[in-house]
């Protein structure tokens, strides 16, 4: 999914329209109707652009140099996000960024062989050494003089997805009901999902780069685009709250573990479902 929904999902989540409903339950399944509404709108916009080979226009303008800029600032954008959490709780997120600088830049250069574990795999190691170690700071009473806020970001024990969560739950299309359209929503969120666009051409362009693929040419760009589309089309039917998009989060994860293969793709998103 892309940041790039977020603004507009949030000017629905605050429209006055839905102030005056008292009950949470009711003001959430509304909101989440309304966002629906407005996914599906952007994801034809989507569709139609991208299988009727007009993105092809577009995608002439963006070269590898423009491509450059328009992922760098996206991923800048979310150091707005991260960063500030790290601050919130220094004694794990700095050991985090270090590890991970010392698994993905340092070790594979000592430890030259044919498997490149720690370069492939420095993300998830450094995250489950952190874990573990932030676990024993909040098993051992690390925190339990310490604020409020300091306690939410630290702890382990305090977030309750995995104890709030079902173990087995099958989404299905129009959970919370049949989607509502509103013109200022829609037009809002096509405005957004062109946004997208950008930012997802852009990426291809720089994972071909990161793959060492050929790069791709505009159509194929421009299928690309509709396939993201029906991934929109999908996030509003089964409500998932925010648009499909490509990750540029995962673009620099590629660069960084040099593994560009499709079949790590199909299996994760096996594991994830």
């Amino acid at each position: 999914a892309s940041y790039s929904y977020v603004p507009t999902t949030l000017s629905i989540i605050l429209a006055a329209r839905y102030s005056d409903i008292l009950d949470p339950q009711e003001k959430f399944k509304r909101i989440m109707r309304g966002i629906q509404g407005a996914l599906i709108v952007a994801s034809i916009l989507q569709i139609v652009v991208g299988f009727s080979g007009l993105w092809r226009n577009v995608v002439r303008l963006l070269s590898p140099l423009s491509a450059v800029p328009l992922v760098a600032l996206a991923g800048f954008g979310l150091y707005e996000l991260g960063f500030p959490l790290l601050a919130k709780c220094i004694e794990i997120g700095l050991p985090e960024l270090i590890l991970l600088l010392i698994f993905s830049q340092y070790i594979p250069h000592l430890m030259r062989g044919e498997r490149h574990v720690f370069h492939r795999f420095a993300v998830i190691v450094s995250v489950v050494i952190v874990w573990i170690y932030a676990h024993f700071l909040t098993i051992g009473g690390a925190y339990k003089h310490t604020g409020t806020n300091t306690q939410n970001s630290c702890r382990t024990d305090r977030s309750g997805f995995i104890g709030g969560a079902p173990w087995i739950r099958v989404p299905y299309p129009f959970q919370w009901g049949p989607p509502t359209f509103h013109a200022g929503e829609a037009f809002a969120m096509m405005a957004i999902s062109f946004v997208s666009l950008v930012e997802s051409t852009g990426t291809y362009i720089a994972i071909s780069r990161f793959a060492s693929a050929t790069p791709p040419p505009p159509s194929v760009l421009s299928r690309g685009i509709g396939w993201q589309g029906v991934g929109v089309l999908l996030c509003g039917l089964f409500g998932a709250g925010n648009g499909a998009s490509v990750s540029v989060e995962n673009a620099g994860l590629l660069a960084l573990t040099r593994v560009g293969s499709r079949r790590v793709v199909q299996i994760s998103a096996g594991f994830m479902i």
